[in-house]
């Protein structure tokens, strides 16, 4: 493969990189909103604390990773993002929800706070539940009849179940003592059902793409992806057992968020090996939907400059604000 045709494939990547690094580094703090109503007042503000850092730049994954898809793939962004209108001006407004109520609370008297509050709850939740229609309705291809939207729809309700979990297990991590024993509890209780619905989405997939049925049920790739659906079994049942022991209050307090990114890993693998070389299953490979070779090599020059720059403040930021979050103080 030359170095034209392989320019496609490289911009694929870098664009699955950035959705996985978005799904995961958001997913946490999606989580911890959805938690947001759990918690007493005071916990609140710690909860807000952890994230605060680090959530609004989470989301420059989410505009690259778009970006490379309008100017690398123009073909299949108008074909994804006409099918995916709605959910995605749904997942907008419930962004904006986030962050209009995490600066209002900021100012906000005692007694307007729990508004505030509710906002960025529904904001999260919003944004969870029309990241997972997306996904459903992407993984599927956009495709006609009752059983695409009923696959979409269980995604979009397992979907913020998973990012409960880890936003559960960010906690676990930046929190101490009560709030992090209640983080304890919510990991539980969200395992369950995080676990049942990916079980029964892996399950259906399969069912609703023939491509993806051919490619998973066919030897030798049999063989060779079964690595995948156990080496995430074992994560899970790592996790759920670390969670029922005290070594998550100390030291290894790390150990269930890392467990639960190696999830998310596993499953982008899998994803990206159900799709490729399709960029939308069944339609569009990424050589007929990619720009020219000339236009990807000027776009590539920009991805070069730009992401070591997000690598870079990403990096930096999580190391300033490492160790466990304290008390919002806006002094």
């Amino acid at each position: 493969m030359s170095f034209d045709e392989s320019l496609p494939v490289i911009f694929m990547g870098l664009m699955g990189i950035a959705m996985l690094v978005y799904v995961v580094s958001d997913g946490y703090d999606l989580g911890v909103g959805i938690l947001l109503q759990l918690a007493k007042p005071a916990e609140k503000d710690v909860m807000i604390a952890s994230i605060g850092p680090f959530w609004d730049a989470n989301e420059t994954w989410l505009v690259l990773g778009i970006g490379i898809l309008l100017v690398a793939f123009p073909k299949a962004h108008g074909v994804v993002l006409t099918a995916l209108y709605l959910p995605v001006a749904l997942m907008l407004i419930g962004l904006t929800l986030r962050g209009v109520a995490f600066d209002f609370r900021v100012k906000a008297r005692a007694d307007h706070k729990p508004l505030w509050d509710a906002l960025f709850f529904a904001g999260s939740t919003l944004a969870a539940v029309a990241q997972g229609w997306m996904l459903g309705r992407y993984v599927s291809g956009f495709g006609e009849g009752w059983n695409y939207p009923l696959f979409a729809a269980a995604i979009a309700a397992a979907l913020p179940m998973a990012y409960v979990l880890m936003g559960a297990s960010w906690l676990i991590m930046k929190t101490e003592d009560a709030l992090q024993a209640k983080a304890i509890e919510w990991a539980k209780a969200a395992w369950l059902p995080m676990v049942g619905g990916l079980v029964l989405i892996s399950l259906a997939t399969p069912w609703i793409s023939a491509t993806v049925r051919e490619r998973w049920f066919t030897l030798p790739a049999l063989i060779a992806l079964s690595a995948i659906p156990l080496m995430t079994a074992l994560a899970l049942l790592a996790l759920r057992g670390v969670l029922a022991t005290r070594i998550v209050r100390g030291p290894l307090c790390w150990l269930p968020l890392a467990l639960m990114v190696g999830v998310f890993l596993l499953g982008f693998l899998g994803l990206a090996y159900s799709l490729y070389p399709y960029i939308v299953i069944d339609r569009l490979t990424v050589w007929q939907a990619a720009s020219s070779p000339a236009a990807l090599k000027v776009i590539l020059i920009g991805v070069v400059i730009t992401l070591p720059a997000i690598v870079g403040y990403t990096v930096f930021s999580y190391r300033v604000f490492r160790g466990k979050a304290s008390e919002l103080n806006y002094a």
